[in-house]
């Protein structure tokens, strides 16, 4: 490795780790947030979800940014404007000024995130990448771990404002490197970027999530709730039908005509929208109702991070060996089984006794899932789709969280819709609906791949080279599809 190639990964790692841990650390941070700038529960929706909104909706399209515009260009892009948008969060009068940052954060997110994996495949001959793809997926499970932590003792000991704030100094010495070491790319020519296609996507998400959010305090029955919904409804409606029928799609929709393909990212849909849902309420409820710090909350990731970090190549290994079905079956049915231990939480809940237990068991299931099934997504496409397809499965799990916390707000909005949790039998019976509605949806997708997936694919494609999944990077093989566009 020479020394521009050691910088250019340390770019790639600490450009994509400062989103990984923006997208783990602001959880923690939610109810010092709430408590400062008010809003209640949906506005601790906003905070999360508006961020997701516009990653999700935006991924896709970063990737053909980078192609028509230059890897280096998009991705310094994404980098500067992230750290930019981190300063307006940092700086926020009010929740709106908040939650409107946070989303920009998340346009900036989709620019820099596809990118940093783009950056090492262009900078990386063919038997150098997997090494340093590797050290790349590591460094982002580890930028998972420490992010809960770091924003849990930050919150404790300074103010939430601090968890944005410090993003600055990692995007000042990421863009130094970038414009140091990372090599400019060759561009392809005649590619267009699909804004009809995004434009319509975001606006879909927007209203559905917007009347999910917003129910609870005007009604079904509501203009400002029935309109916007209809509306989200339709625009992502129109988006699948352009897409179908465009040029140039962001969203290769003849994909889904495999049925791995297509099973696999229905489950990743109920898999990952469970997994979110269960950290983002479990954080809220151990602060505002257990009476934990933003530390002693944030420790609860750790288990289920440190269980993927040291479990996950091995499942891969054995999902290589006797097929993913198996795995993809089982595992989300015991990660389930762990989270319905948690309904012994309650207004006193015990970490060694009530939650360790749990979180052992739900990250065992997991650490069984991640890796085959993010495997057998990108086995049923062909190796010239590896890119896309890998996109495909990481908008899905963004999307999967975005729509998965706004609907159990629903569900839970009646008992918890004072501005904090009361500590009362209430909004522990809300903290067990909440619970029961992700272990129901994790199961499910342990249920979408006993039946739906075959351990007969398109092509061979090796799980333990998929540890973490899409929550610690894009997997090796998706890099692919770049590898061959570029002839090495």
């Amino acid at each position: 490795m020479t020394p521009r190639q050691r910088l250019t990964l340390v770019a790639a790692i600490l450009g994509s780790g400062v989103a990984t841990i923006d997208g783990t650390i602001v959880n923690v941070a939610l109810p010092a947030i709430e408590r400062d700038l008010g809003g209640g529960l949906p506005a601790q929706q906003w905070v999360s979800n508006a961020y997701l909104l516009t990653l999700a909706s935006l991924i896709l399209i970063g990737g053909s940014l980078g192609d028509i515009y230059g890897e280096r260009r998009v991705f310094a892009l994404g980098v500067a404007a992230f750290g930019v948008f981190s300063v307006a969060c940092a700086l926020a009068p009010g929740i709106g000024f908040l939650i409107a940052a946070r989303a920009l954060q998340g346009a900036a997110g989709a620019l820099l995130t596809p990118r940093s994996l783009a950056i090492i495949v262009y900078a990386f001959p063919p038997r150098e990448r997997g090494a340093a793809i590797g050290s790349w997926t590591a460094w982002g499970a580890i930028a998972v771990i420490v992010g809960p932590l770091a924003g849990g003792w930050i919150v404790d000991q300074a103010s939430w404002r601090w968890i944005f704030a410090l993003n600055v100094p990692l995007v000042a010495v990421t863009l130094l490197l970038i414009f140091a070491a990372v090599p400019a790319s060759t561009r392809v020519v005649g590619r267009r970027v699909d804004v009809l296609g995004a434009a319509l996507c975001a606006g879909g998400l927007a209203g559905l999530v917007f009347a999910l959010v917003e129910q609870p305090r005007h009604g079904w029955g509501s203009p400002a709730i029935y309109l916007p919904l209809v509306s989200g409804i339709a625009a992502f409606a129109a988006f699948l039908f352009y897409e179908r029928w465009t040029a140039e799609p962001m969203l290769k929709l003849d994909l889904f005509a495999r049925r791995n393909f297509a099973v696999g990212n229905l489950e990743t849909l109920a898999v990952y929208a469970g997994l979110s849902i269960l950290f983002f309420f479990l954080v809220i409820f151990l602060q505002q109702v257990a009476g934990y710090s933003a530390l002693r909350s944030g420790l609860t990731t750790v288990p289920v991070t440190a269980t993927m970090f040291l479990l996950s190549r091995r499942f891969g290994a054995l999902a290589d060996r006797f097929g993913p079905r198996l795995f993809m079956g089982a595992g989300p049915l015991i990660a389930a089984g762990g989270i319905l231990l948690m309904l012994r939480a309650g207004r006193h809940t015990s970490y060694l006794t009530d939650l360790l237990p749990s979180l052992l068991v739900f990250s065992l299931g997991l650490t069984m899932t991640v890796a085959p099934l993010t495997a057998a997504v990108l086995a049923g496409a062909d190796e010239s789709d590896a890119g896309i397809a890998s996109a495909i499965n990481n908008a899905i799990a963004r999307m999967a969280g975005l729509v998965g916390v706004s609907v159990v707000g629903v569900v839970v909005a009646g008992t918890l819709a004072s501005d904090t949790f009361a500590a009362d039998a209430d909004s522990v019976k809300a903290f067990h609906e909440a619970i029961l509605a992700c272990a129901a949806l994790v199961a499910s997708g342990g249920v979408i791949g006993a039946l739906g997936i075959t351990n007969a694919s398109r092509r061979p494609v090796e799980a333990r080279r998929c540890p973490g999944g899409q929550l610690a990077g894009a997997p090796e093989p998706a890099a692919q599809r770049t590898s061959v566009a570029q002839g090495t």
